[in-house]
């Protein structure tokens, strides 16, 4: 099975959610991210945030656990009604990531995925590359990041 047959182009798929809370935020910034919106609430609030909010790639990296987390999920489902799902990855990149608003404490980001368009890789026979566009929106309906990606898929 193809990812193109599994996924009408521009279906919404929702994949996940994550809750932002204080003690995620801090620990992520602390290890990868440690500017002081990221780390100190006092001093978040001098900032144009006004707040404390999470790291950019810290809402990149909970929409990874979540696509991983479903994938690993639809796989099982494909296989349980004897579907052999497709063998997806690795990416060979992403682009135009857009942080569209900050995340706060306790926001919940809820993720989805879209199928773009596949085509087959010339140089691989049997291999296509896919598009998808993935997005995360807050409680309040509101996209805070959006960004393309591709994935490699294989026989």
């Amino acid at each position: 099975m193809r990812m193109s047959e599994l996924y009408a182009v521009g279906e919404k798929t929702e994949i996940g959610a994550y809750v932002f809370t204080e003690e995620n935020i801090l620990r992520f910034a602390r290890k990868y991210d440690p500017q002081r919106f990221h780390i100190d609430k006092e001093a978040a609030r001098d900032t144009m945030f006004g707040a404390l909010c999470a790291s950019g790639w810290h809402t990149v990296a909970a929409w990874m656990r979540c696509f991983l987390d479903y994938w690993m999920t639809e796989m099982r489902r494909l296989s349980e009604q004897g579907l052999e799902p497709p063998k997806l990855g690795p990416s060979p990149g992403f682009q135009k990531l857009q942080w569209l608003k900050p995340v706060f404490v306790d926001e919940t980001i809820t993720y989805s995925v879209a199928f773009v368009s596949s085509r087959p890789l010339t140089s691989r026979p049997g291999w296509n590359l896919n598009a998808i566009l993935c997005e995360g929106i807050n409680q309040d309906g509101v996209t805070v990041i959006r960004f393309e990606s591709s994935v490699l898929e294989f026989e």
